[in-house]
């Protein structure tokens, strides 16, 4: 077995981040006492450690004033493994986000709640009321495993989408930070409530071997430094790809057998989207399949590939720390090995899957156990009353009414589960009545896009998403309409910033911010996000967005195949080729509009 370095390599230069970790006493310091003083912002070492615990500090740009201070503001992010949000904790949430936050939800693209505009002087209170009403903000950020996804359909009949969740819950207890630091410091050292631990993982965790530091520590799985960077977690079943399973560091497949009884799991690794414009050594990766793994060593295999990262991702330049581009440098056989040393044995051969479709289980549907869940779309997953559309008083009337367990979907919206069939009428009605619109009313554009939230308050956003993508998919349904392509629809996604958040570089059309009002223009993928999209334009302004897209949305229409299935608008991308798109759009006249 590898012996389980317990130092970053000698020939390695620990980051000043590093360093930071080191001296924090396992997350307390200096956020501990700097979240007693009197001001309205930490210190740029605190806000790293801060992030650990669920928080970013955040400058509202829009209220920014020449020669005045910033306008300090918190972002919280919660931590629900598999998307799982009980009523009790979303009522508090949403009682929190108009008493300390903007007035909204947001639901992210890792299936967890953010909520906005919360000052420094109320972030204790919000923190510790989630704490108290069966919720977590703990390793929602930071450098350390985060929000383990998995499918939210709330199937009771088809047992492979109970065991993704359960085992997604599972995953997220083993790889919790077990620093006291989060009970210290924002409950005064008082656990509210004391949460059954299966004894496995448990044991798991404690236990020497598989990348365990040592037996006893206060990190036995991260260690003093945590991991190298930020660790993505997904497990899905097969055919289901709504977790996006290839942009995950870590994707688990659930196998049955023919009885629906768990044998164990298809592994994959390496995926991850983020990058930096401008630095060719980094990109996006899909994940590669690793192998197979039965039930009974899960865990351990999880704490190896844990392990691996932590002990030879790269801790010098953050950039290049997450795990794909071990796995880039490496090759996999490599880091199957590396891995296998930490696990004890070897894998198995990864076993056949069929192919993966996209599911956002929108709409009313049968849980199969004679009782109801109902999807609802949340448009780039903003929950807020505006106008004609009061969706966050509809969800506050529904759970106070009927306290329905929610769960998040990864492509953010939420599912409401457990309705009884006599409840359907009631609920429909209130959201009739509040303006939402089900899922055979909405416009396919908007069904199948992302955006992430970028400015104002994104630190690193650099353009505009969330705010600008409902006139974005405007102007190409409009664009749509006059190439005669009116039924027609595809995934795009977009970003204010190359760390890829809203995962455009799996869209069939992707925008990803280069500038003020200017993208990347991405095409290619999938409309089942099974493969990488390619940089069409390396700069597109946002004005040109016709002009641009015009040209191959004819070219579309006219070359576009059709088989068994019409040919999507990123499989016909990816068919012809840019060389040929390029070559069509500049040969291309437009015709006027009448």
């Amino acid at each position: 077995m590898v012996k389980t370095p317990t130092q970053t390599p000698a020939n390695r230069k620990p980051s000043k981040l590093e360093a930071l970790k080191e001296r924090s006493n396992y997350l307390r310091e200096p956020l501990i006492e700097e979240l007693l003083e009197d001001t309205n912002h930490f210190s740029e070492n605190a806000v790293q450690i801060l992030k650990y615990h669920g928080s970013y500090q955040q400058d509202n740009r829009d209220n920014r004033l020449k020669g005045q201070e910033k306008d300090y503001q918190f972002m919280l992010r919660t931590h629900n493994p598999g998307g799982f949000v009980p009523a009790q904790l979303y009522l508090t949430l949403d009682r929190l986000s108009e008493e300390y936050g903007n007035h909204t939800l947001r639901v992210t693209t890792r299936q967890g709640f953010q909520m906005h505009g919360i000052l420094k002087r109320n972030l204790k209170s919000a923190i510790a009321a989630i704490i108290q009403n069966m919720g977590s903000t703990l390793s929602a950020c930071g450098d350390v495993s985060r929000n383990v996804m998995a499918p939210p359909a709330p199937y009771k009949s088809r047992p492979e989408y109970q065991y993704a969740q359960e085992y997604a819950h599972n995953i997220a207890v083993l790889l919790r930070p077990q620093t006291e630091a989060y009970y210290e410091i924002w409950l005064d050292g008082e656990k509210a409530i004391t949460v059954e631990e299966n004894p496995e993982i448990t044991a798991a965790r404690q236990q020497g071997g598989n990348g365990s530091i040592v037996q006893g520590s206060k990190e036995p799985i991260y260690g003093q430094h945590y991991m190298p960077r930020k660790f993505k977690c997904s497990i899905t079943v097969p055919g289901d790809n709504s977790v996006d399973i290839y942009s995950q560091d870590l994707g688990l497949v659930v196998l049955t057998n023919s009885q629906g009884e768990l044998e164990g799991f298809n592994v994959l690794a390496g995926g991850g989207l983020g990058r930096t414009h401008n630095k060719e050594e980094t990109f996006p990766r899909m994940a590669d399949p690793i192998g197979y793994v039965a039930k009974e060593d899960i865990y351990d295999l999880v704490k190896a590939i844990v392990a691996t990262q932590r002990d030879y991702g790269n801790r010098t330049e953050r950039r290049l720390a997450r795990m794909k581009y071990l796995i880039e440098d490496w090759g996999v056989d490599k880091f199957r090995e590396v891995v296998e040393g930490y696990f004890g044995k070897s894998l198995e051969p990864f076993k056949p899957l069929p192919e993966f479709k996209y599911m956002d289980f929108l709409g009313w549907n049968e849980q199969g156990d004679g009782k109801l869940f109902l999807g609802v779309s949340i448009e780039n997953g903003r929950i807020k009353d505006e106008g004609s559309l009061q969706l966050k008083a509809a969800l506050r009337e529904i759970e106070e009414q009927f306290t329905l367990p929610i769960r998040l979907t990864p492509n953010h919206n939420l599912l409401l589960c457990d309705i009884e069939p006599e409840q359907q009428w009631e609920i429909q009605k209130i959201l009739d009545r509040c303006g939402v619109t089900m899922e055979s009313e909405l416009d396919s554009l908007v069904r199948y896009s992302m955006a992430c939230p970028a400015l104002p308050t994104c630190g690193l956003a650099i353009a505009e998403s969330e705010r600008v993508m409902p006139s974005i998919l405007g102007r190409i349904k409009t664009l749509l309409d006059k190439v005669g392509l009116d039924q027609e629809h595809f995934i795009i996604r977009m970003t204010g910033c190359p760390n890829g958040c809203a995962r455009p570089y799996l869209a069939e059309l992707g925008l990803v911010g280069k500038a003020p009002n200017a993208y990347q223009l991405w095409l290619g993928g999938t409309p089942h996000q099974t493969r990488l999209a390619e940089v069409y334009l390396e700069n597109m302004k946002l004005e040109d967005l016709e002009a641009t897209l015009e040209p191959l949305l004819v070219y579309f229409k006219q070359e576009q195949q059709h088989q068994v299935d019409p040919e999507s608008f990123g499989e016909f991308c990816h068919r012809v080729g840019f060389d040929s798109l390029l070559h069509f759009a500049a040969a291309y006249a437009p015709t006027p509009s009448p």
